[in-house]
């Protein structure tokens, strides 16, 4: 990869982009749902403020890929890693990885034992990428996403 990526904590200037990043995918595949909106336009209170974190992937001064870690309501889990996104121009370079390591670290970091993400099955290459990073299918789990029809887990020791 010719070009470097940073990962950098999220800031108000981001807020664009966070949006777009992750409205690019969910649009592509599925259709905005009102918790979609409210997290997307809404970030600090919805995430930061409750003790979230988000981050944001740079190539260059251009952010490329977000990812959040949000407090969760899930009993035995700390946070939920959601809102990923990275640019349908970056994909295949290895930021979704990069971002999902830096996630686990700050999960660690804050605490965290286990987390837990929600996604689809026709997301194929974010399943893959999951799995690489650990994450197993937890059975029997519920979401409030109409798109969701997989939640799986990851121990963090």
């Amino acid at each position: 990869m010719s070009e470097t990526i940073t990962i950098i904590p999220y800031s108000d200037k981001y807020q664009d982009d966070f949006r777009r990043l992750n409205e690019e995918w969910i649009t592509k595949y599925f259709k905005m749902e009102e918790m979609d909106r409210m997290s997307l336009h809404h970030p600090k209170e919805y995430i930061l403020d409750k003790g979230g974190y988000i981050a944001v992937a740079l190539m260059g001064d251009i952010a490329v890929g977000v990812c959040a870690l949000i407090p969760s309501n899930r009993e035995d889990y700390e946070f939920e890693l959601a809102k990923m996104g990275v640019s349908p121009l970056t994909q295949g370079k290895g930021i979704g990885k990069l971002l999902g390591q830096h996630m686990i670290q700050k999960a660690k970091a804050l605490g965290a034992k286990k987390l837990y993400l929600e996604s689809n099955r026709i997301l194929t290459p974010a399943l893959s990428l999951y799995q690489k990073l650990g994450f197993v299918e937890m059975v029997g789990a519920t979401s409030p996403y109409e798109r969701s029809d997989i939640q799986m887990e990851l121990l963090l020791n």
